[in-house]
């Protein structure tokens, strides 16, 4: 783990085993990842990086397993294929009073096909204010169809009756953490026509009253799906800007609704958040 923060914000704990994701998320002391109070999905790949504040899911799938095209034995595995490939060329540096991180990740895909992902974390040393700028490009030799979700992971045993999910996507504007059945639910929506969508989660007690406010590029992350599961022993909720819908694989194909990146092409995504 690399360790990157400052006295300002968030001190977060990057992972050079696993694509340069978030382990720790550490705000006053406090952790928000939620660590060992997930599902198991019986992945080891997603069983670790459950466990972190913020995974990345793709390339080449982003939800459940579903089968490989053209008869091809196997499947893409739970929530694709970045997870678990080592960042390399892991670079550190200052611009200023912020502070960056750079990774170039190389990626096998689960059809055979290669990507590469160029990967920048910026952390303002004014604000605290952390920014993810991401490009996916295809350096295998065939086109393929791209996705990503930012899978990013609260530990919802730092909530209280009083948090709220607020955001213009959201029906009424907003509505409390615990939305769905008792133990958990999900939904996908249309993150909005603006450049930017934003959402927002708190106040949270356990903070002393912080809230996180999360921002993502629409263009190509159009899509806001937010989960919860509080199904023994989960205890998590998730804010996960997403690039399609919440269909399968194949009714997203029949629907036209695939980005193909062929060979040497590229597609960038970003976001932005802070607790404050």
């Amino acid at each position: 783990m690399i360790r990157f923060g400052g006295s300002v914000g968030p001190v977060l704990s990057l992972d050079d085993k696993s694509v340069l994701d978030i382990g720790a998320c550490v705000v006053d002391g406090i952790d928000l990842a939620p660590g060992r109070a997930i599902p198991d999905d019986g992945d080891p790949r997603i069983d670790h990086s459950l466990q972190g504040f913020l995974f990345t899911c793709g390339p080449d799938h982003i939800r459940h397993p579903e089968p490989l095209p053209g008869g091809m034995a196997g499947t893409f595995p739970l929530h694709g294929s970045f997870s678990s490939h080592p960042a390399e060329m892991v670079h550190q540096e200052q611009d200023g009073d912020d502070l960056i991180c750079r990774a170039v990740v190389p990626v096998l895909l689960a059809d055979g096909g290669r990507a590469r992902l160029d990967r920048t974390w910026r952390r303002s040393g004014a604000s605290g204010l952390v920014m993810l700028e991401d490009t996916v490009t295809n350096v295998g030799e065939n086109p393929y169809p791209v996705f990503l979700m930012y899978h990013m992971n609260i530990g919802a045993r730092l909530f209280d009756p009083d948090v709220r999910l607020e955001g213009g996507m959201l029906e009424g504007g907003g509505f409390p953490w615990t939305f769905g059945q008792a133990d958990g639910g999900i939904f996908c929506v249309s993150a909005g026509e603006d450049e930017w969508a934003e959402i927002r989660l708190g106040p949270i007690a356990a903070l002393n009253g912080k809230s996180l406010r999360v921002r993502f590029k629409t263009n190509t992350l159009p899509y806001l799906q937010v989960w919860r599961n509080q199904k023994a022993p989960a205890h998590v909720l998730g804010i996960e800007p997403v690039s399609h819908r919440w269909i399968g694989r194949y009714e997203l194909e029949k629907q036209g609704e695939f980005v193909m990146l062929a060979p040497g092409e590229s597609r960038q995504y970003g976001l932005s958040f802070s607790i404050e």
